[in-house]
Order: C-alpha cells, then structure tokens, then sequence
C-alpha cells in the first residue's frame, strides 16, 4: 500500500507527539531508577515484563543488587558502583538477574550515575538489555572451541599415529652393516608429513633401502606412502633390478592415481657376496646419496630419472658400485638440502660437509646431520626431513 506525501507528514507528527511516558514504560529495554544503596525507586514496564515481577514487590522495598545471582551481587557492590564513583558511567556489564520463577534473565547493563550539587551520589539510572541469545550464542561458542580445540588434539594425535605406521617400527640388524635413520616432520609435527623410507629384506644376503618423498601432506599423502611402501616391498621380491621395480611402482601409481599426487624415491639394493657388499641403485626424481669414503665425499654413478606417477613413458636406470670397508652412504630428503632461515637455504655445500662431518657410524651421521640442518633453522624444520645412513663395518 502507497502513502501520500500527506499521510506520511502525519504520522511523523504522530510520533513526535508520542507519549514519553509510554515510550518509558513499552521501552525495548528495561529501565530502572535505585538509589545510592541500591533500592530501587522506579522502574518500567518492560522490566516487569521481563522478569515477573510486579511494580509492588519492587517499588521501595527490594535492592537491585539482591536481584542478582550471588556472584553478580558481589560483583555490583564491589566493582560496578565503585566503577561509577569514578568516572560516572559503565557499559555493557553481563549479570544474571532473578525472576518472579526463581528463574533468571541473562542481561547486559548500562549504568549512569547522577551527583547532587555538592558531587555526592543522587541516584543511578539503569539500562537492562535482554541477551539470553546473545549469551546462548557465547556459550555455543565456547563449546565450538572447545570442540574444535579436541578435534585438532585427537588430529595431532592421529596424524602422529599413523605417522608412526607409516615409518619401520625398528630399522633390521644386518650382519656387517651399520644402519640408521631419522625422521623429522615439519613445524609442530601436527601434519602427516610426506617423508617416508623402509628397509626389509628379500634373502638372506639381499636388503632394500627405500627413501621417498610424497608431494603434500596430510592422509591422501599417508594413502601414496603406503602405496609405494607396499608395491616396492611386493615387487623386489620378483624384480631384482631396482629400475624395472621403479617401472612397476611408476605403472601402479598412474593406474591408482585420482588425484595430482606423486613422489619421488630412491632404492637401493644391498647384496653381499664372498664378504663384499655392492648396491645397486634406481631413483624416481630423486636426489642422489652421499657416500663418505675415506673421509671425503665421492660421488657415485647416478641417474635421477622420472618422477613417480607422472609420467607414462618414465624413464629409470640402474646403476652399481661397491660399498668398501669404511664407507658410510646418507640417504636423504630434499627437508635437508632446502631447509630454510629466511630467504637461505641450508644447500647442498653445507649438507655434504654436515655429512662428511659426522660419518663416523651411521647413528651420528644421521644425528648429526639432522642436528646441523635444524640448527641452521632455529630448530624448526621448515619440511620434513628423512635421513637413511648405511655403512659398511669392520671385520
């Protein structure tokens, strides 16, 4: 329906003609006039409305503070009124007031203070605002944080647990070979990382190393770790050469693959003959190993060939050499070599040092490493760091 210019000039009229009185009384707040001990000398409608109470029952002979929970009554006398001594006003202050039904409201107040000439207190005009929704709102929050602070608890806890699945529960004794590893999951380790290796034998005189790294984090990462884990561990019992079970692994993956994940790996296969250990060695986009022989690094024959998953025509070399009394071979993750402090990286220099450093068992040089790399970071890995170290041992 339309108003006329006229019809709208009038209503306003109306309004600003309405009666003040009622405007008190109907007010969407309650109001209520106390005096300086607290006795309430006035209130309106909606006060009454909202908590039952009759105009009788108030009107000089109830003090405001004894309609409050307990808590809130110390609170008005100890708090609120020496807060209007002070400064004259306070605003939004949440109290529980008590219905007629022994029930309470959830209110906010506003308080005024008005002072006699000589500046003592005169009375204390009071604003009730109902905030049962609001308060019912605070409330839900609280319990949706504390929800939400469990959730991310049994998360950690989780993510850790199957952490923990993901990596071997014990590294193997292998008769004339050292081995260690350290893992190492990025910031507060509350992530699955994507960092895994295994070490598990096929014969007697026949070990697999695996190092990888899955791209992302979180369960569809920990799904493709387990993936790898278990067709590698199937598949080097039938293939011996490490680059045709990197073609199987990489066929596996393109065939289960949902998403964009991928990963690289690096195996190595330890076999020993008359006393002497050779490994052979095939790498999916992967770093090459550090070998210490002699003190110093030397390098090794490698081929990095083709990511994990990515590529139908992926390409995967063997390559092979002897692992002499002495040397000491660290596997590693790109969490190592790229580990950041600001705009530097830990690199590649530093990482063979590190290595070259601390190869005198397998224990100190993946401990040492790793103790390098985190230092460099403030102790804060900025990715996850994974570090296999296997060394030949004296006769």
């Amino acid at each position: 329906m339309m108003h006329t210019a006229g019809e709208w000039a009038a209503g306003y009229e109306q309004l600003r003609d309405d009666d003040a009185e009622l405007l008190y009384q109907h007010a969407p707040v309650g109001y209520l006039t106390v005096a300086p001990d607290g006795v309430i000398v006035k209130v309106n409608q909606t006060f009454l409305r909202w908590t039952g109470h009759t105009r009788d029952d108030l009107i000089d002979r109830r003090h405001f503070p004894d309609l409050l929970r307990s808590d809130g009554k110390e609170y008005y006398e100890t708090q609120l009124v020496p807060l209007l001594n002070r400064q004259g006003e306070v605003r939004e202050i949440a109290l529980d007031v008590r219905t007629a039904s022994e029930g309470t409201l959830s209110v906010l107040v506003n308080a005024t203070l008005a002072r006699h000439e000589d500046g003592s207190p005169r009375l204390i005009r009071l604003a009730v605002m109902d905030a049962t929704e609001r308060r019912e709102y605070e409330r839900e929050l609280v319990l949706a944080r504390h929800r939400a602070e469990v959730a991310q608890e049994q998360a950690v806890d989780l993510a850790r647990t199957l952490q923990d699945t993901l990596l071997p529960p014990a590294l193997p004794s292998i008769p004339g070979l050292g081995l260690a590893a350290v893992y190492r999951p990025a910031g507060d380790g509350s992530q699955i990382g994507g960092d895994f290796y295994d070490v598990f034998q096929v014969s007697p005189d026949d070990w697999v190393v695996v190092l990888g790294d899955v791209c992302g984090k979180g369960v569809r990462a920990a799904v493709v770790t387990s993936l790898v884990r278990h067709t590698l561990r199937a598949v080097t019992v039938m293939e011996a050469d490490p680059a045709r079970a990197l073609h199987t692994l990489n066929a596996v993956m393109l065939e289960s693959r949902d998403d964009d994940r991928f990963c690289t790996v690096i195996l190595i296969r330890l076999t020993r003959s008359g006393g002497d250990w050779t490994i052979s060695m095939a790498a999916g986009g992967h770093a090459p190993p550090l070998l210490v022989r002699g003190g110093e690094i030397t390098d090794v024959p490698f081929e990095p060939g083709s990511l994990m998953g990515v590529f139908d025509d992926a390409a995967y070399a063997s390559t092979t050499f002897p692992l002499l009394p002495g040397d000491a071979l660290l596997l590693h993750t790109d969490g190592s070599s790229e580990g950041r402090r600001g705009s530097s990286f830990f690199g590649d220099e530093r990482l063979r040092e590190s290595a070259r450093t601390h190869a005198r068992t397998p224990e100190l040089m993946v401990n040492g490493v790793l103790a390098d790399v985190l230092e460099f970071q403030d102790g804060i890995a900025s990715d996850d760091i994974a570090l296999v170290a296997v060394a030949v041992q004296d006769a």
